[in-house]
C-alpha cells in the first residue's frame, strides 16, 4: 500500500482573538474563601463585608446543601422590596453570563467550597484540611491566609503555596485583612488612556474637523496633547475609510463597530483594551482645556460606570468629555443590543459620578464653519 504524507498546514482559526477582561467567571475583582466549614465561612464573609461597604459595592456569592421550595409558578420572580429588589429564578445563570449580574460591584467575595474565583484566601481548619487538598487546582493565585492563631500550622500542601506577597492572618484580624484587601484594590484601579474621537464625517463642517487649525496644529493632534498630561496612553479613534498618511503623532484605533459614530468609537477602543479605563474627547473641542481635564481626572470614581461634566445647556450629562471605566464596556453592549447607540442614553440611565461647574466654554463643540471663524477668532484674540 503507498504512503500518504500529509503536509503540515497552519492550525486554521475558527474564532477572532481577543483581549479578555481580567478576572474570573463572576467579576473582575473576586475573592474566593475556601479551606473552612461554610458556616465559617459565611460568616467570615458578612464580617467582612460589613467593613467593606462602608466605602464599596461589595457582593456575595454562595450555594446552598439544601433544596428550596418556591412558593410560586414563575421560572423568573421580580420582586421590588422598597429598599431592595430580589431575583428568584428555577435555574442556575448560564457560567459565561454570571458577570453581567454583578457588574456594578467593586468587589466579589465567593464561597470558594462551592465556586472558584479568581483570587483566593484560604483558610487553615482541620475539618476541610482533605476537602482543601483535593481543590488545590483553584488555587492559582493565593492572596491570603487564615488561620485560628499564629501558631498554628499551615497544611504541608499549602506551605509551598505561601511566598512572600501571601499575606497571614489570624481570623479575629479583620482590620488587618480589611486593609490588606483595599491596599490589593488600588493596586488594581484601572490605567487611564486617552481617545480622541476624530473618526466623524463632517458632514456640517464640510472638511475633517479633526485637522482644523485653533492652536497651530491639526485639532484632534493638539487634543491628544493634551491627554498625554493625564493619561498613560493615548490613541486617535478614526473611521475604516477614513485616510491617514503617516504624519500622525499617536497611535490609531479604527473603528471595529461601523456605522455607530462616537458609540461604535468608545466600543472599539473598550475591544483593543477591555481593561483599561478611557477618557474619551470629541475631535472638535477647541476650547478644551488642562484644567477642565485636571477637574475630570481629580473627580474620577472608579467605582462608577463613568464621571463626566453635567452640561447645564442640555441638563443632561455631557458625553464629549467623559471617563468611562472597563465596567462600562459590557453595558455599552447591552444598550446597543436593545437598540441604543448614544453615549448620553448611557450616562443618563446608569450610575455615574457627574461634576457640576460653573465655567461650561470648555464644552463647547465646532460643527460648523461660521462658528469656527467665531471661536477661531475669540482664541486668537
Amino acid at each position: 500500500m503507498e504512503k500518504v504524507i500529509l503536509k503540515e498546514t497552519k492550525k486554521h482559526k475558527k474564532h477572532t482573538a481577543l483581549t479578555k477582561p481580567l478576572g474570573g467567571d463572576f467579576h473582575q475583582n473576586e475573592w474566593a474563601l475556601l479551606g473552612a466549614p461554610c458556616s465559617v465561612i459565611n460568616k467570615f464573609a458578612n464580617d467582612l463585608g460589613v467593613l467593606l461597604s462602608k466605602n464599596r459595592k461589595v457582593g456575595y456569592v454562595d450555594a446552598s446543601h439544601e433544596e428550596v421550595e418556591t412558593e410560586h409558578p414563575f421560572d423568573i420572580y421580580y420582586h421590588d422590596k422598597q429598599a431592595f429588589a430580589q431575583i428568584d429564578t428555577h435555574t442556575a445563570f448560564a457560567e459565561k453570563q454570571n458577570r453581567k449580574h454583578f457588574s456594578s460591584l467593586d468587589l466579589l467575595l465567593i464561597n470558594g467550597n462551592h465556586f472558584k474565583g479568581d483570587k483566593q484566601i484560604v483558610f487553615i481548619n482541620d475539618k476541610k484540611k482533605e476537602s482543601l487538598n483535593r481543590k488545590l487546582d483553584r488555587l492559582t493565585d493565593l492572596r491570603m491566609v487564615i488561620v485560628e492563631n499564629h501558631k498554628q500550622d499551615i497544611h504541608d500542601f499549602i506551605k509551598p503555596l505561601v511566598t512572600e506577597q501571601v499575606a497571614i492572618f489570624k481570623i479575629t484580624e479583620l482590620k488587618e485583612i480589611l486593609n490588606s484587601i483595599i491596599h490589593d484594590c488600588k493596586r488594581y484601579i484601572p490605567k487611564l488612556n486617552g481617545l480622541v474621537l476624530a473618526g466623524g464625517k463632517s458632514s456640517r463642517m464640510g472638511k475633517d474637523k479633526g485637522t482644523l487649525m485653533y492652536h497651530d496644529k491639526p485639532q484632534r493632534e493638539y487634543e491628544a496633547d493634551l491627554l498625554k498630561g493625564f493619561c498613560e496612553g493615548v490613541f486617535l479613534s478614526l473611521s475604516q475609510n477614513q485616510k491617514i498618511d503617516g504624519s500622525e503623532s499617536y497611535p490609531i484605533i479604527k473603528d471595529s463597530f461601523i456605522g455607530l459614530g462616537p458609540y461604535g468609537a468608545i466600543l472599539s477602543a473598550f475591544r483593543a483594551y477591555p481593561n483599561q479605563a478611557w477618557l474619551t474627547v470629541a475631535c472638535d473641542l477647541s476650547l478644551l482645556n488642562n484644567e477642565s481635564l485636571s477637574l475630570l481626572v481629580e473627580k474620577r470614581n472608579p467605582s462608577k460606570l463613568a464621571t463626566c461634566f453635567h452640561n447645564p445647556d442640555t441638563n443632561f450629562p455631557e458625553p464629549l468629555i467623559t471617563i468611562w471605566e472597563p465596567r462600562a464596556y459590557p453595558v455599552l453592549l447591552e444598550f446597543l443590543s436593545h437598540g441604543y447607540s448614544c453615549p448620553r442614553k448611557v450616562l443618563i440611565n446608569t450610575e455615574i459620578e457627574e461634576i457640576h461647574v460653573d465655567q461650561v466654554e470648555f464644552m463647547a463643540n465646532v460643527n460648523d464653519p461660521k462658528t469656527y471663524e467665531l471661536i477661531l477668532g475669540k482664541i486668537r484674540n
